[in-house]
């Protein structure tokens, strides 16, 4: 698919991430986890012991963070200061604190930059060799690439979101916190309930991955005619 972007945004546990990458691995295109910024700037700001009440230095901190993105849909990989952190930003103690990033609204321009630099690259020499991207997140819609070729939110209910995450095998009432408290907390900063103008809404709460994923390569299609 030559030159297309697809943006995908929801609250977790919609299936936007796995639905994003199966969609990117069968169209050719690149994968990108534009929420993976905020996880990582959180990591960096833990590892370097930042106050996250101090809000000019995280910004300052995620400025000058060393940052690279692998985004092959079939290996997706971050690496801080040249370590793969993949799996540390994944943990528990990460995801009680990236709001504290994501509504800091000194730090959230750099990420937002750092996002649509890296969409631009990827539709001009990227790892998918300018065949597109599918991005995913909570503001691709409508922030950061609000042109997309294919912009869609993905929604679900409240309890079917937690017991997703909580499947993965995580303590229910944590997954609960993280899930819903941090969709409450981001609310502040950054709509994602509710689809924009021209953005496809696609409720997966009785639907399967693969029904998810035929519906959004189904949308591309459309917008390639």
């Amino acid at each position: 698919m030559t030159g297309i972007v697809i943006a995908i945004d929801g609250p977790a546990g919609t299936g936007k991430s796995t639905v994003s990458r199966e969609v990117a691995t069968r169209l050719g295109l690149a994968y990108f986890d534009t929420g993976a910024t905020y996880r990582v700037a959180t990591l960096a700001c833990l590892k370097e012991g930042v106050d996250f009440s101090r809000t000019s230095d995280v910004a300052a901190m995620v400025a000058t963070m060393n940052v690279e993105l692998v985004l092959d849909p079939g290996a997706p990989r971050v690496l801080l200061d040249g370590e793969d952190v993949s799996r540390q930003i994944r943990t528990d103690t990460v995801a009680l604190t990236v709001s504290k990033v994501a509504t800091n609204l000194e730090a959230r321009p750099i990420l937002q930059e750092m996002q649509r630099t890296v969409i631009r690259h990827e539709l001009e020499a990227g790892f998918s060799r300018g065949r597109g991207v599918c991005a995913e997140g909570r503001d691709i819609t409508t922030v950061i690439a609000p042109e997309a070729d294919v912009r869609v939110l993905m929604t679900a209910d409240d309890e079917v979101r937690v017991a997703r995450r909580a499947g993965e095998g995580a303590d229910r009432m944590t997954v609960r916190e993280a899930v819903l408290g941090r969709d409450r907390r981001d609310s502040a900063v950054v709509s994602f309930h509710e689809a924009a103008d021209g953005v496809h809404t696609l409720d997966t709460t009785d639907l399967t991955i693969e029904e998810a994923v035929r519906a959004v390569i189904s949308l591309a299609h459309e917008a390639q005619l």
